[in-house]
């Protein structure tokens, strides 16, 4: 049977500051099942389709998660669905409503259209939300942002349920930027003391938060016009608010993960303080792009003090993370009683799972062809733009071994973004004319959503999907003035991708860090910087032999880096990026600047573009391999790089993601 998108009925929104509905009260003794949904870092990834390679990807997308949905409706006579953010920004289709052909006021965002459609029940708001800009967002999401520079003369389409935060302000008003939290009356179906089915009202309370390093991450949109408060600073100020506002349970949806180090305001990711915070009964998490619960995970931030992540607890709080892309439903199944008064929690009775669009065969759930229908319009015509010749490529470009010296797919990002701040410089900084320029960039994509996740860009005609797969993000070309301390420090910074080795260990050692996203492997691509990393060697002190034309960089040398506004104002905790060494914020997207490179050499060759390589494994012989993952059937994509030292180990890794195992030798 094809799923459906059933409908909610019943359900009552109490707005901030309003008093509370009358409605029926769960008679003493009643009790009920209350499954709560969450679907997380969706990234406008609304179909299971690759824009940038031009296919179906069955592993991705919200119309499978759609199936998930129907089902865990089908199977809960009580449920509510939320969404954590992250979700109308990360792929072409984003892009193309955005930036290429931006919605007029009357239209809804395609994601949100489809959300709408499933009959979601509340989100939050996810720090890539805000990478369009401020006006952007008061558009699509249909609120009148009251901010600096916002002219939003009416409410425009947007989602049809209510969206929450509760640690961002708006400088001119004073005010939450959204409402901080909404209580929503859901009627249920229940049953009394005696076991008899009864009808009640369960009041369930959301209150959302996002990073507050939004601040830095989007500095050029945000700065002056916002400011943001810690999480747990909001979540003491409203959350007692909303129990006396009636809410039987509150429900946090925090675009965020888990962090023990000492707890701070500007915390990314504040939860683990947050599930200490009294009155929090229920948890959604996000912006990690992780699994939780999962028995299985080796994430660091799982395995903290008063974390379970088998039954999907932190500090005693069913807590779940649906990872990315649709590919979960997250689900806690809250087991409530009524006391007379109010709902309580039956604790040891609720259960949280992460429910997956891949069944144990390794086929996937079928996807609800509604969705697509929907969307048909939009997402027909991404994939005709995305199809716009820019020029050619005589070689491959992919990311698959970027972790161990393959350059193909960056080193073209590098030379785009040296020649225009180069330019800029010569035109408008004299300064800086004798410093040299280098340039910055990371591999993208490298298999954090699963095997198929790498840039893979086929040699001959490119066009603008294989521009937007080798620039991922939506970034403003940035370039900062650094010292070479700042240069080392970011290099430094750059290798905490790494494990460290020990070189006498004789059983396999895991070359790549996995909690080190592969976007903050900074690297550069120059033929006049050099540098080794030696990864036998702790975090802080892998760089060596960084020198420029052969000649050792000094600590006091000046440098213009070219890099992406992320990076220069503090994106990722690099030391000394905080905004503060920005010499050019330019206008101009990165990506927009790689297209304009393409099209103006339109033909990249291997020689020029994609084997120019600055640094080398430090040679080491070690005892043990060393190891890493990648797609498998690529190996011979190693070798045309250069990096004869790649050998392949199983073409199946026997982690059951589809991943092969590759060693490196590091002698070589």
């Amino acid at each position: 049977m094809r799923p459906s998108f059933p409908c909610q009925l019943g359900i009552v929104l109490i707005a901030l500051g309003a008093p509370a509905l009358a409605a029926p009260s769960a008679p003493k003794g009643a009790s009920a099942v209350l499954a709560v949904l969450e679907t997380t870092d969706l990234h406008s990834n609304v179909v299971g389709y690759d824009y940038f390679k031009l296919a179906p990807e069955p592993s991705i997308g919200l119309d499978r998660t759609a199936s998930l949905i129907a089902q865990a409706r089908a199977e809960f006579p009580n449920t509510v669905l939320f969404d954590n953010g992250d979700t109308i920004q990360g792929n072409a289709l984003a892009d193309y409503q955005a930036l290429v052909k931006p919605l007029r006021c009357d239209q809804t965002l395609g994601i949100y259209k489809v959300m709408n459609a499933l009959k979601y029940d509340g989100s939050s708001i996810g720090n890539h939300e805000f990478n369009y800009g401020l006006a952007f967002l008061s558009q699509v999401t249909g609120r009148r942002l009251q901010v600096a520079g916002v002219d939003q003369p009416r409410r425009c389409a947007g989602p049809a349920f209510p969206q929450v935060l509760a640690n961002v302000y708006s400088v001119k008003t004073k005010k939450p930027l959204f409402e901080p939290y909404r209580i929503i009356e859901k009627r249920v179906t229940a049953q009394d003391a005696n076991g008899r089915p009864v009808t009640a009202t369960v009041r369930v309370g959301i209150i959302g938060f996002t990073p507050p390093a939004i601040m830095s991450w989007d500095k050029r949109h945000l700065e002056g016009k916002l400011t943001t408060t810690g999480v747990v600073e909001a979540a003491r100020k409203y959350v007692p608010e909303m129990r006396r506002k009636g809410a039987d349970i509150v429900v946090a949806i925090s675009h965020g993960g888990l962090d023990a180090s000492p707890y701070t305001a500007q915390m990314e990711n504040a939860n683990w303080y947050l599930a200490q915070v009294p009155g929090v009964d229920a948890m959604l998490l996000g912006h990690s792009h992780q699994l939780f619960p999962n028995a299985a995970s080796t994430a660091p931030q799982f395995a903290l003090p008063g974390v379970d992540k088998a039954k999907g607890l932190v500090h005693g709080v069913p807590t779940v993370m649906a990872n990315l892309w649709g590919k979960h439903l997250g689900l806690i199944a809250l087991h409530l009683r009524a006391d007379g008064r109010r709902w309580r929690i039956d604790k040891d009775k609720t259960v949280v799972e992460a429910r997956s669009a891949q069944n144990v065969d390794k086929s996937f759930v079928a996807a609800d062809p509604k969705v697509l229908d929907l969307i048909r319009e939009e997402h027909e015509a991404t994939i005709r733009y995305v199809k716009t010749p820019v020029g050619s490529s005589d070689f491959r470009m992919t990311t698959y071994f970027a972790d161990v010296g393959d350059t193909s797919a960056i080193a073209v990002v590098n030379a785009a973004q040296t020649r225009y701040v180069k330019k800029y410089v010569e035109a408008n900084l004299p300064q800086y004319a004798k410093l040299p320029v280098l340039s910055m960039s990371a591999p993208f994509k490298s298999g954090s959503a699963g095997a198929f996740d790498f840039t893979d860009v086929p040699a001959g005609k490119l066009a603008l999907n294989n521009a937007a797969d080798l620039y991922l993000y939506p970034n403003a070309l940035y370039a900062v003035k650094v010292d070479g301390a700042d240069l080392k420090a970011w290099l430094e910074t750059s290798a905490r991708r790494f494990n460290t080795i020990d070189p006498a260990k004789t059983e396999p050692q895991e070359l790549v860090n996995p909690t080190v996203p592969s976007y903050n492997f900074d690297t550069l691509t120059s033929t006049e910087i050099s540098y080794e990393i030696d990864v036998t060697q702790p975090p802080g002190q892998r760089i060596r032999g960084l020198a420029l034309r052969g000649v050792p960089v000094t600590p006091q040398q000046e440098f213009i880096v070219a890099t992406n506004n992320y990076r220069a104002s503090g994106g990722g905790n690099f030391p000394g990026l905080d905004g503060s060494k920005t010499v050019l914020a330019s206008p101009d997207t990165s990506r927009d600047v790689l297209i304009g490179y393409i099209r103006d050499v339109k033909k990249l060759t291997r020689s020029e573009h994609g084997a120019v390589r600055s640094w080398r494994f430090a040679k080491v012989a070690t005892k043990g391999r060393v190891v890493f993952h990648s797609a498998p059937g690529m190996l011979d994509l190693a070798h045309q790089a250069g990096l004869d030292n790649v050998s392949l180990l199983r073409a199946d890794d026997g982690l059951g993601k589809g991943f092969a195992l590759y060693a490196v030798d590091l002698s070589k």
